[in-house]
């Protein structure tokens, strides 16, 4: 096994260990805060956190442009570039950090007078519970550079670490709101913004004393021609990571404005859920992702697309295998897991998870159109693409249709017209041609979708819903779905690898291969 696979399988073990302590509380976690606050309150802290909680997608967007210099400038080797890259990126975010302040101030204001449906009652909690968050959030953006260098050096065992930190952290805000005399949201907003403050403050603790490149010393490695580059190229990214929040945080709004908080309860509970189940793609993405660019950095585009293509297809796989049997048995699920199951929730949370896995099968060609370089184009598209589905939204609402449509128009235009979008340029600027994402990707998760889907829905048909039938699913479609994956959905290249992280994982835990 190469010594690059052995190092994103180590990170990968890193973080779903994380991910198998920190799942079971969150989900606990919801439950307490759903019923402690109640549902009206859960939908405005969902809708008015909604509108800074995505900007923890921006954080992302912003972390992984200077990501993609620094774990570049590591493929090439050049350890003082990386100092430049560090302190340009650290003026640069502080700069960011000031203007979303003044920007989530102003915007604040047209929110709470005239765009937001909140009862008066709840107006003043909604208040204090948005201002908490704009401090935690300019904190947030400030630590951008701290988390690039954390992913250009692969080190996901602090992640792991800080993650189960930052979950036990929220355990104790819900119990905190359980047993509070004062107001429960008001506690929840304030606590809940202290929470990154924690966790990011040890990351930059963590950074300076273990990183040459992380010093803070912007005359001495100040360079004018990385800024400039930085900039363009964090501003194009910036670009199209604002104009999907604002896609996304739309739907929320306008949700908000024709059916009210309840309606925002069901799609955090829809938010929620769909969250945890990514965190079986997305811990394998984070391992993977620094090695895409590498890898481009070096000047090796076969491996890159590689890399790419694999991404792609088993981020696809951990998620299905998961939301297939989900799907098929939402409406015990989210009973079993809620005490209160928001109206709508059950709908939107299968529809959410649909639109989820659609945007899988392309989610790693962003990772190589980032570490490619020309992103200016591509931002430019994106932007437009983003911002349709708010306005079809908002006539499709107007005109009477049902809150289902919203994640139709999701699906169509965040799913597959993005989709389309990205396959369009990874041909033009990466080399890579239709058939070869067909061939490599599409197929191989098409052929692997129909058996574990048909025996999912014959499961649910036959047999009277309950606990033994949501376990009985769960594992026969996970047994189907890996073997079809085995079977059709993976090169013989990587099912060598995959038998021998199995073997390795035998001899770990002393069994017999």
């Amino acid at each position: 096994m190469s010594s690059t696979a052995n190092r994103v399988i180590k990170n990968a073990g890193y973080l779903y260990a994380k991910m198998g302590i920190t799942m079971f509380i969150s989900l606990y976690t919801t439950r307490l805060i759903l019923n402690s606050l109640g549902a009206s309150d859960f939908g405005i802290f969902n809708i008015v956190g909604g509108a800074i909680a995505m900007l923890g997608f921006l954080n992302g967007a912003m972390a992984s442009a200077t990501q993609r210099f620094m774990s570049y400038s590591e493929g090439e080797g050049n350890k003082e570039k990386q100092k430049s890259i560090f302190n340009v990126s650290f003026l640069l975010h502080l700069g960011i950090s000031f203007i979303v302040g003044i920007v989530l101030i102003i915007a604040g204001y047209f929110f709470f007078n005239g765009i937001l449906n909140i009862p008066t009652e709840r107006m003043f909690a909604a208040k204090v519970v948005y201002g908490s968050l704009i401090v935690s959030t300019m904190f947030t953006v400030m630590t951008v550079p701290y988390d690039a260098a954390m992913n250009a050096h692969e080190n996901m065992k602090y992640y792991a670490i800080v993650g189960i930190l930052e979950s036990l952290l929220k355990l104790a805000v819900a119990f905190a709101c359980v047993y509070t005399k004062q107001d429960k949201l008001i506690v929840y907003g304030i606590l809940m913004a202290c929470v990154p403050l924690i966790t990011l403050t040890i990351m930059r603790v963590y950074c300076h004393k273990h990183y040459v490149e992380c010093v803070i010393a912007p005359r001495r490695y100040w360079d004018k021609g990385l800024m400039k580059e930085m900039t363009s190229f964090a501003g194009w990214s910036f670009l199209g990571s604002a104009s999907s929040i604002v896609g996304n945080y739309g739907n929320g709004l306008v949700l908000n404005h024709f059916w009210g908080t309840l309606l925002n309860a069901a799609q955090g509970v829809a938010n929620q859920l769909n969250g945890i189940m990514l965190v079986f793609s997305n811990n394998m993405l984070k391992a993977l992702n620094p090695v895409i660019t590498k890898t481009e950095g070096a000047g090796n585009r076969e491996r890159m697309l590689e890399a790419t293509t694999t991404g792609s297809k088993f981020s696809f796989y951990m998620l299905a295998v998961f939301a297939i049997p989900a799907i098929a048995e939402m409406p015990y699920l989210l009973g079993l897991w809620l005490k209160n199951v928001p109206q709508w929730a059950v709908i939107f949370a299968q529809l959410q998870l649909v639109r989820t896995l659609v945007e899988q099968t392309t989610i790693t060609l962003g990772t190589s159109l980032s570490a490619e370089g020309r992103i200016k184009r591509i931002n430019q598209v994106t932007s437009i693409i983003n911002l349709l589905p708010i306005t079809l939204i908002y006539i499709l609402f107007f005109y009477g249709y049902s809150p289902i449509y919203m994640y139709v128009v999701n699906i169509s235009i965040f799913g597959i017209m993005l989709s389309a979008c990205k396959i369009y340029y990874m041909k033009t600027h990466c080399g890579m041609t239709y058939k070869y994402y067909i061939k490599n990707i599409f197929f191989p998760i098409l052929s692997t979708l129909i058996l574990p889907c048909l025996g999912s829905y014959l499961i649910v048909y036959f047999m009277e819903e309950g606990f033994l039938r949501l376990i009985l699913n769960s594992i026969i479609c996970a047994t189907i779905y890996i073997l079809t994956i085995f079977r059709w959905g993976i090169t013989e290249q990587e099912r060598m690898i995959l038998m021998q992280v199995i073997n390795k994982i035998r001899t770990f835990y002393g069994f017999k291969c």
